[in-house]
């Protein structure tokens, strides 16, 4: 398969250390270009890493008919009017989570890039990492019989006033940056959506963001729940209990690409440590939306996806303020 193009819209520090190696070792991928709003950052990010072009704007990048694809790891307040400009372009999109700050700004952004005949994905990475794909299959195939309940941990700690997580008006706060990771993989393993939402959160005095937040999703016959916290101690953790058996993922999201990962399935034979990996889900989810486009095929993860995402979070901070059971909208 002839390698896909790719610009990058913004150097972002997210980009440098998880990203950029990941493209760089892959044969689907040829990263082209890199832009910034700062000229000199995008030429000394160039530079420095070894991409081939630097743009003087995003604007320029997307000029650019060289490029086919952009991947988009800019603050959440932006990802809406860039995903449009980019689907305007004519280029395929992966956009960083959460793919906006709404459910309508992520409806809008989905029928936008269907209307230009662009692809357009949420990176959701951890869903490529085989330790995800092999528990789906076990999930789907009835292995640990009905899906009772989902639970989730996810945590760091991080104070900085200047980090865009801890500005409410970049779209900061645990709930969108790690809540939705919650929300993602309590959908993906029940393979449904959630009825209602009940919620609390604790708010910084300083940031006004949410820093600890806990929420109980209602799936009819089964339950998640997940609490996710931006001055915790970092930390990180799913359950997936069934009926006739258990799953447990230790490392669910922040994967290790250069060492086995293990998910432990417990059935009433006994327990057992799946080997899942070495892998490097960034790589993989670029591959798989590479693919994508040589072979004209929809999106691995369709962008309707991000939007029933953003459903459950915006039902989350209603929640946080009536303090009672919110309906998902449909």
């Amino acid at each position: 398969m002839k390698p896909v193009r790719w610009g990058i819209i913004g150097v972002a520090r997210h980009f440098i250390r998880g990203v950029l190696i990941p493209m760089q070792h892959s044969e689907f991928v040829e990263l082209h270009g890199i832009a910034s709003r700062d000229p000199a950052k995008a030429r000394a990010a160039a530079e420095k890493y070894g991409i081939p072009r630097y743009y003087q704007s995003y604007d320029d990048l997307l000029r650019d008919p060289t490029i086919e694809a952009v991947y988009i790891p800019l603050p959440n307040h932006m990802h809406l009017e860039w995903i449009r400009k980019s689907a305007e372009a004519g280029k395929h999109i992966v956009c960083e989570k959460p793919l906006t700050m709404n459910a309508a700004e992520a409806a809008e952004a989905a029928d936008y890039a269907e209307r230009c005949g662009v692809l357009l994905m949420e990176a959701f990475m951890y869903r490529f990492h085989p330790q995800w794909r092999r528990a789906h299959e076990l999930v789907m195939s009835g292995h640990i019989g009905d899906v009772r309940a989902v639970q989730t941990f996810f945590s760091y700690d991080n104070t900085d006033p200047e980090n865009i997580r801890n500005r409410l008006d970049t779209g900061g706060g645990a709930i969108l940056d790690i809540g939705c990771y919650a929300v993602s993989v309590s959908r993906f393993m029940f393979d449904s959506e959630p009825k209602r939402i009940v919620s609390m959160a604790n708010r910084d005095p300083r940031f006004k963001t949410d820093i600890l937040c806990s929420a109980l999703l209602d799936f009819g016959d089964g339950h998640a729940v997940f609490t996710v916290g931006t001055q915790t101690f970092p930390f990180q953790t799913v359950d997936v209990i069934g009926s006739a058996g258990r799953i447990h993922i230790d490392i669910p999201f922040n994967i290790y690409p250069d060492v086995p990962v293990v998910v432990t399935v417990t059935t009433s034979i006994g327990t057992r440590e799946l080997s899942a990996g070495p892998a490097d889900h960034y790589r993989i989810q670029f591959e798989h939306f590479s693919e994508a486009i040589r072979e004209n095929r929809p999106s691995p993860i369709p962008s309707t996806d991000a939007v029933k995402n953003m459903r459950v979070l915006d039902a989350f901070f209603r929640s946080e303020r009536s303090g009672e059971w919110e309906t998902i909208e449909t």
